[in-house]
């Protein structure tokens, strides 16, 4: 009997073994397959570069996972530092002849979207064309195909134009219900990233400052369209006025946002006719990847401008991260900055800075290894959608700083958040907390009970020094006073445009400007780029999102309408108490 069980348990313990290790080799030799596809992709004569509007746009191109890439299908999120080398490419190859823009529901940072944009309008350049399309067109969407010598929209397609809006979510009332008290200590009146825990609406101050920055932003995105379509800025305001999402199609078409009405054979037989194709031959279309790998257009030098990608918030390590997002961890950029500074080959590093910010202390160590980097090679900053409280510390203290006008900088300011869960652990569970010390704050930090006078106090004492070293790197990195820093910080959000007039940026600008300011800094004529930190392969977490991801099912499962809160406590409390950060979540749409 007893080796029947034994010799049961290894056939089974051996199945399920063999079942694992097949499903690995099964999965790695699907990505396999795709990198292998990806790697150097031809392109045929007579092209037309398609780039689908749908989705979101991501900073950086990622290793995906292939099994999610076939469950995806076509909405699959446009990689801007890749679809920025396809349009280049696609400028100067002579197999491609146009650009077909398709448009849909897009979303994406009004700065990753002025970039893109601009990117399209140093296509048209090259003399070719672009041909846009759309059974629906989101404000995202739209604003890029603006730039099309020809707009067309679907008969009975649709058009959001409607203009910008910032809807926070509050957490406090919800936080109340789960008997969860968020002690709060900052610095900033307009430091909003601690609002939704502890108000129930914006400040005044909040309200202030995020109706400045999105009149910036809107007012930039007005101006371009009308620049692109011929219209009047008060033009355009007014058709956003007019509801033309709900409008009759033919609206686009006489306020001038469209064209012509048809339907996409006809626009097919256009771009026949622009290729000088019959109507019986086949259009070739490319994707942005496959220009974006195809070989034989770059030369390789020695000089190298690195970029380094700097994108997501900021975190002592990755346990620490507040989503499952792409994270800027201290711990692994200070190693790749001093890897970049002792590479003889490496003549200048331009960092890209996209980021809402995160950890003080985080970010103090990335800003230590920048000044490091920077006495011996020129350090330029381009910045993305976001350079934001830490994500703009670890910038000031770079060469020079570009920003897109509508990036939302500044928001110099600190703030520490502490949950009080004393009222969720004794009263809803039932747990009681006793307590033997040796010293009076022994126990300080217990989640069990609220802060004392005293702790309350040094804290925000803590937090008050650490906005004095923040504005002090501002000062430093800017050569402007410190009070000087301090009258426009206050944890105040600005866009590029405004932050330019402030002294926080030195140019407006995109990464290629940047680029082009690190090589006349290193004294270069020619020069090749080299893109950092390496990606990592899909599946290197792969065993820990699958973890991840199981937990959050199950406290969903469990928690039902109180699952938001609780995984927002769960959250919070792995992150550094001591936050330079953006509020986590500002709902721009």
């Amino acid at each position: 009997m007893k080796d029947f069980i034994k010799y049961t348990t290894a056939t089974v313990v051996g199945i399920i073994l063999t079942s694992v290790i097949m499903t690995i080799i099964s999965i790695v030799s699907i990505a396999g397959m795709i990198a292998n596809e990806s790697v150097s992709s031809k392109i045929e004569d007579n092209s037309i570069l398609r780039i689908k509007l749908q989705g979101a746009i991501s900073e950086r191109a990622e290793d995906t996972n292939p099994i999610s890439m076939l469950s995806q299908g076509e909405m699959q999120d446009i990689a801007l530092d890749n679809a920025l080398v396809a349009l280049k490419k696609s400028a100067e190859s002579d197999k491609v002849k146009g650009i077909y823009l398709e448009g849909g529901i897009l979303s994406a940072q009004p700065a990753q979207l002025q970039e893109l944009r601009q990117a399209l309008l140093q296509f048209k350049k090259s003399g070719k064309w672009i041909v846009a399309y759309g059974d629906q067109y989101s404000r995202a969407a739209y604003y890029l195909c603006s730039v099309a010598d020809k707009v067309y929209m679907n008969p009975i397609g649709m058009l959001d134009w409607s203009g910008m809006a910032s809807s926070p979510i509050f957490y406090k009332g919800l936080l109340e219900k789960v008997g969860v008290k968020m002690q709060v200590f900052k610095v900033g009146t307009y430091k909003s990233a601690v609002e939704p825990f502890v108000c129930e609406e914006m400040s005044p101050a909040n309200r202030e400052q995020v109706q400045s920055y999105l009149s910036s932003i809107w007012g930039n995105m007005l101006k371009e369209v009308a620049e692109s379509r011929n219209l009047e800025v008060e033009a355009l305001n007014a058709l956003a006025d007019s509801m033309m999402i709900l409008a009759l199609p033919q609206t686009s078409v006489e306020g001038g946002l469209v064209d012509r009405l048809c339907y996409k054979d006809e626009v097919k037989s256009e771009l026949k006719n622009r290729l000088e194709l019959k109507d019986d031959d086949n259009l070739t279309f490319t994707t942005i990847n496959d220009v974006a790998n195809a070989d034989g257009f770059n030369e390789k030098i020695k000089d190298e401008i690195a970029i380094y990608y700097a994108y997501g918030e900021i975190v002592d390590d990755k346990a620490a991260a507040f989503s499952q997002e792409h994270a800027i961890t201290a711990k692994e950029m200070t190693k790749d900055l001093q890897d970049l500074k002792d590479d003889d080959d490496v003549k200048a590093v331009v960092i890209r800075v996209n980021s809402p910010g995160g950890s003080a202390y985080a970010s103090e160590q990335i800003w230590h290894e920048v000044q490091l980097l920077k006495e011996k090679k020129p350090v330029i900053i381009s910045m993305g959608g976001f350079a934001a409280s830490g994500g703009y510390y670890i910038s000031c203290g770079a060469d020079s700083i570009y920003a897109e006008p509508t990036t939302l900088t500044g928001s110099i300011g600190i703030f520490g958040m502490v949950p009080d869960a004393s009222e969720l652990l004794t009263q809803k569970l039932g747990l009681n907390f006793d307590v033997v010390k040796t010293n009076a704050l022994s126990d300080f930090g217990s989640t069990g009970r609220p802060f004392s006078e005293e702790e309350s106090r040094m804290m925000q004492a803590y937090v008050n020094n650490g906005y004095e070293l923040f504005t002090g790197r501002v000062a430093e990195g800017r050569q402007i006073s410190q009070d000087s820093v301090k009258v426009i910080a206050e944890g105040r959000v600005w866009t590029g445009e405004q932050a330019l007039g402030l002294g926080l940026v030195d140019k407006l600008g995109n990464l290629d400007d940047a680029v082009a300011s690190a090589a006349s800094k290193a004294g270069l004529e020619k020069y090749t780029t080299s893109t950092h930190p390496d990606i990592q392969p899909w599946y290197t977490n792969l065993l820990d999102k699958t973890g991840s991801d199981y937990m959050d099912s199950q406290l969903r499962n469990a928690l039902g309408d109180y699952y938001p809160a609780v995984r927002l406590m769960r959250n919070v409390s792995k992150m550094n108490p001591i936050q330079a950060r953006m509020p986590f979540d500002p709902n721009i749409r």
